[in-house]
Order: C-alpha cells, then sequence, then structure tokens
C-alpha cells in the first residue's frame, strides 16, 4: 500500500483538499445526469460507487475528523448506499499510512526519543492505519507490543475541519437556529477527547478491570511509561478483526458466545458503569482463537448522565411506548418534543417516534433476542428508507433530541449491527448476573 510522507496539516490545505473533492463529486452528477438523457432506466448505483471512491480518496489522505465522520457513517448499513457504506467501511482499519521516515519523525516529537531507543524491536511500517492513528508492532522484555502513533496535526485540526463540514451538515439534516451548535459541540469534544490517548490508557484501564468478571472477553494490558498524549503502547493481542471473522464463520455456537459477550459487555457499561464504548465497528473488536471478544480501542467512551439514561430507557419499555401521556412525557424529557413546536410538528413527531421506537428497542421487550432476524433488520431498513423519502420531513426543524442522543443512538445502531453479523442470538437480561448488589 502506498505511504504517506506528508499530511496537510493547516487549515487552507485541507479546505483546497475538500474543495477539490466536491468538484469530482459536482462532475460525478453531471456525468449521471447527462447519460440520464440517454438512458432514462439508469439507476444511481453507478453515481453511488464513484461518488464513494472520490470522497474516500479525498478524506483518506487528510486523515483526522474528516476521516473519522466517513467510519462512522460506513456504520449506518441501513441508512447510507451500499457503495458508501463499502467504501467506508476501510476508514476502519484500512487506510494509507504515514511512510517509515514520518513514524520515526514523528515519534522523536511525542517521546522524546527514536522507537528503536524505546523497544528491543519496533517494526517500522504500520500493521493497521484508521483515522486518527496507526499501530506498529513492537517488542520489549519478551512482551509483544502493539504500539498507537498519533498522525501529525490531526488533534490541531479537528475544530477547522468540523467548521468546514458545518454547513453542509446544517443542510443534509435541516438543523434551525443556534440550537443546534449544541450537537456540533458534542462531536468536536468527542473528537478531541479521542486524541488524547493518556484519556484513553485510563479509560481501558478502568473498563477493562470493571468488565474483568464478564467471560468470554478480553482486554490488553497498557504501559503507560511507553505512552504520552500522541503515543499508546499495549500488548499484542492475537485475533482477527471481527469483520473478518463474521465473513467465515458458520459455526452458531461460536457466534452467539461472542454475541452474548458483546451484549453483556455493553450492557454492563450502559447500567452499570453509566458509560459506554461509544465506536463498536469491527476494526475496534478482535477474535482469537477460543472465540473471545478482545475490545482493543477506548479512546470514544460517552459518559450516560442520569437525566438522560432514566428517560431513554423508559422508552423502552411496552407499558411506556404504549401509553400516550407517559410517551409524550418522555418525548419532551429528552427533547424530542421542544416547548417552541408547533401542534402540528407535535403530531408529526410524536408519531414518527412511536414507530421508530416501537420497532428499534424490540431486543430489550423480552429475555431473548435473535440479532439474525432478517425480518427486523428488513424493518429498520425499509424504515430508514420511508424517512429518507419523506418530504415532510425534510421541511420540520431537524434540531430534534438531547445532545446525547449523538452517541448513545450510534452506540445501539452500531452495536445492533455487530451482532446481525455474527447472527447471534442473546439472553438480553444475563448481564444482570454480574452486579454486585
Amino acid at each position: 500500500m502506498k505511504t504517506l510522507d506528508k499530511i496537510p496539516t493547516n487549515k487552507i490545505e485541507r479546505a483546497g483538499q475538500l474543495v477539490k473533492t466536491g468538484l469530482k463529486v459536482g462532475g460525478n452528477y453531471i456525468a449521471y445526469y447527462g447519460e440520464k438523457v440517454v438512458n432514462p432506466s439508469l439507476t444511481k448505483d453507478k453515481l453511488n460507487e464513484n461518488n464513494a471512491e472520490d470522497i474516500y480518496d479525498g478524506l483518506k489522505n487528510l486523515k483526522g475528523s474528516a476521516l473519522k465522520v466517513a467510519q462512522m457513517l460506513s456504520m449506518e448499513k441501513n441508512i447510507m448506499p451500499k457503495a458508501y457504506v463499502e467504501k467506508f467501511s476501510l476508514a476502519q482499519f484500512s487506510v494509507p499510512p504515514l511512510s517509515a521516515p514520518l513514524v520515526r519523525k514523528t515519534f522523536k516529537n511525542y517521546l522524546g526519543k527514536y522507537p528503536e531507543q524505546l523497544y528491543d524491536s519496533f517494526t517500522p511500517d504500520s500493521i493497521n492505519a484508521a483515522s486518527i492513528g496507526q499501530v506498529h508492532k513492537a517488542a520489549k522484555d519478551g512482551k509483544n507490543l502493539a504500539v498507537k502513533i498519533q498522525y501529525p496535526g490531526v488533534a490541531e485540526s479537528i475544530s477547522s475541519d468540523l467548521a468546514i463540514v458545518k454547513p453542509f451538515a446544517i443542510k443534509m439534516f435541516n438543523l434551525q437556529g443556534k440550537d443546534s451548535e449544541k450537537y456540533f459541540k458534542e462531536v468536536e469534544h468527542k473528537l478531541l477527547e479521542e486524541t488524547d490517548y493518556e484519556l484513553e490508557l485510563k479509560q481501558g484501564e478502568f473498563i477493562a478491570k470493571a468488565c474483568s468478571k464478564i467471560p468470554n472477553l478480553r482486554f490488553p494490558k497498557y504501559y503507560e511509561a511507553l505512552s504520552s498524549k500522541r503515543i499508546l503502547t499495549m500488548d499484542w493481542m492475537e485475533g482477527e478483526h471481527l469483520s473478518e471473522f463474521t465473513a467465515h464463520n458458520e459455526n452458531r455456537e461460536k457466534g452467539n458466545k461472542l454475541g452474548q459477550a458483546m451484549w453483556d459487555f455493553y450492557m454492563y457499561q450502559m447500567h452499570v458503569l453509566r458509560q459506554v464504548h461509544a465506536d463498536p465497528h469491527p476494526g475496534n473488536f478482535l477474535v482469537d482463537k477460543e472465540a473471545n471478544l478482545i475490545a482493543i480501542d477506548f479512546g470514544c467512551i460517552k459518559q450516560v448522565p442520569e437525566d438522560f439514561y432514566k428517560p431513554y430507557f423508559e422508552l423502552a419499555q411496552p407499558e411506556v411506548i404504549n401509553n400516550p401521556k407517559l410517551f409524550n412525557e418522555k418525548l419532551f424529557e429528552l427533547e424530542i418534543l421542544r416547548t417552541d413546536d408547533s401542534p402540528k410538528e407535535i403530531e408529526y413527531f410524536t408519531k414518527l417516534f412511536h414507530q421508530l421506537l416501537s420497532l428499534f428497542t424490540q431486543p430489550f421487550h423480552g429475555d431473548f433476542f435473535d440479532f439474525s432476524d432478517e425480518e427486523f433488520f428488513g424493518s429498520i431498513a425499509k424504515m430508514g428508507e420511508e424517512f429518507s423519502k419523506d418530504t415532510q420531513l425534510r421541511k420540520m426543524n431537524g434540531n430534534r433530541g438531547s445532545k446525547h442522543f449523538l452517541y448513545i443512538n450510534r452506540t445501539f445502531f452500531g452495536l445492533y449491527n455487530l451482532l446481525h453479523d455474527l447472527k447471534a442470538r442473546v439472553k438480553t437480561k444475563d448481564f444482570e448476573k454480574y452486579i454486585i448488589n
């Protein structure tokens, strides 16, 4: 794979790269509509493929928050066209890495020493490269280590990258008024946290210790003396990425075992720790030879405040969903309905969220759920398609819900998709036996 000797770090360079990408996408649309005149039956499949290719090619050299957005979008399997999901999913663990000379230079800047001065051995070429950093294999004192190094300029460019993306997001999601700023601040805050490897080390150690009682779940050990704000050293964990495992696995028992470990892991974090690994994509999980689940990235941890947690999970209860008065109260508590909404907006969004939550909360309605159920996921996909075509929805104020929805909903969408890939059947209340009263 081609390596990078330089990453655009200043605002002008990065904006210029995005403008070039925009021009390519515009050209794709012109070509599509020109061909459509000649061939009216032409679908958008080729257009989506071309756009996905050009957008990903533009973002992969920028790294950082721009590429992180693509990674997040790749998890929206029921909303994004297939071409985008397939191309953007490469951002999870397969992007052009930094060249060996740039790695060495960056290491000296971050830790004050070259890698060969810190480790007994260090592989100059990266093993995995993602949106914010890349991983190298190293060894010290007989232990195999994974060393994550952050790309230069990533932390410093987050605010300017989001400022460039912001106008497009406002238009795409029909955000209106100054209240929309809370969503952008939430994304900016979490992305800045993800660039703080000292914070990630503390989060990883805390969650690993708290969740150690959950079976079939493993975590790496971290090494503070070999880490810094931009370098993170941990145990090298042997295994294949979850997406690689699900591509060939035909053993239902293994899928159930891994799925149960993942479900218990997430439910324990959410209901006991009140903080959760909010980046559940396949690149952040490995599967070892004994079919244990290995969690390897704790950069994105979302705290769950009590005043959000309580009404959020009350809305997962059928007795609340099916009680119009209680349902309405919870929608206001979660800022889905607003005091400045018109009667028409209240009626519309109450109906929309009743439909959405009646479906999406089904895994919480019993003691068991089968995530291999194609009908359930087909219904989610169909609903997403209907929403995307709803002209009335596009006219409504898109400022809906507490800022906490951004990462909590992302967590559950990602979790559901991973469990679906595993074709897992899980006992939804099992995690409760690991709670010490």
